[in-house]
């Protein structure tokens, strides 16, 4: 059995408070594979063009990434997206967007992925999303959404009927109460699992992360950092830790997904380190311990009431 990974192989160009780049790697995919493949193989799903380089895809294929679902559309151009964050490095403006390959993507799940047992769906079109869920013969042991507002939006009913499809939702919190129409973040989450996911993650950036199910709700720290150099990532490389904790452990409890929010949650922290997916190439297995283990201080503490 296998992780299947969809989503955004790209280019991106960023600039931020504290500098800015010539076009780079990213793509919600990207992230999430160069995170997830530190823990367990993968199975990928994306579309690039011509210009993408094969340098890249060599790298991913030596790390345990199977290419087989990328398509390669040698005339046409990679998705390309440039953004300016401010000084709080939560808001940004988008300078250009050009969809590219990605405008009339359609993905294909080879035979080879259908042992797929965790599905991981990055943000792309809700109607994308759902048909690789519908492609899939037999259905995964657990399946994982991330969204935007973006597609709330103008996609509104697309995104309903795949939510009904899947098991877990990944939003911020503005998106949430977007989704919902409740300011609470609770009852935002009990109107979101309404519509079908049974686990909520909402994330609140520098605030941490919430996961609810049921009544269940578990309150994930961030770890405060010295430095925060480009943002872009962090929320696809939270979900590629957070699910490929589940794919090694094999383990969808509620108890299990508090540990996987929390090496989500390490693992993000690395990627804001430095641009694009600069510091996730140079992560040692050593460096990962060290960094759950903080996340893990942050939580614990023992307390006597007399």
């Amino acid at each position: 059995m296998s992780l299947v990974v969809v989503g955004s192989m790209a280019f991106d160009q960023i600039e931020t408070p504290f500098g800015k780049t010539d076009k780079i790697i990213g793509g919600a995919g990207t992230f999430i594979a160069w995170c997830a493949s530190n823990f367990t193989g993968i199975k990928q799903i994306s579309v690039v063009g011509g210009d993408f380089p094969q340098s890249e895809l060599d790298i991913l294929t030596a790390r345990g990434v199977e290419l087989e679902g990328v398509q390669i559309k040698k005339d046409e151009k990679t998705f390309f997206w440039s953004g300016r964050y401010h000084m709080d490095m939560n808001t940004r403006d988008t300078l250009v967007t050009e969809l590219n390959v990605l405008g009339d993507f359609k993905p294909v799940v080879p035979e080879s992925y259908q042992d797929c047992e965790f599905l991981m769906l990055g943000n792309l079109a809700p109607s994308v999303q759902s048909s690789v869920i519908e492609q899939l013969k037999t259905k995964p042991k657990l399946i994982v959404i991330d969204t935007m507002n973006f597609w709330m939006d103008i996609a509104l009913d697309d995104l309903k009927h795949t939510l009904s499809l899947v098991d877990v939702l990944m939003v911020n919190d503005s998106e949430a109460r977007q989704l919902s129409g409740d300011y609470s973040l609770v009852r935002a989450a009990q109107k979101i699992s309404a519509m079908g996911p049974k686990f909520i993650i909402i994330k609140k950036g520098e605030h941490g992360a919430l996961l609810f199910h049921k009544d269940q709700v578990f309150s994930a720290p961030a770890l405060p950092l010295e430095e925060v150099f480009d943002p872009t990532g962090a929320g696809d490389t939270f979900a590629g830790g957070f699910i490929a904790h589940l794919a090694k452990t094999k383990d969808i409890s509620f108890e299990n997904m508090k540990t996987a929010i929390i090496v989500g949650s390490a693992m993000a922290s690395f990627a804001v380190e430095k641009f694009g997916t600069e510091r996730l190439r140079t992560l040692t297995k050593e460096e990962i311990h060290e960094r759950i283990h903080q996340f893990v201080q942050l939580s614990s503490f023992d307390i006597n009431l007399v």
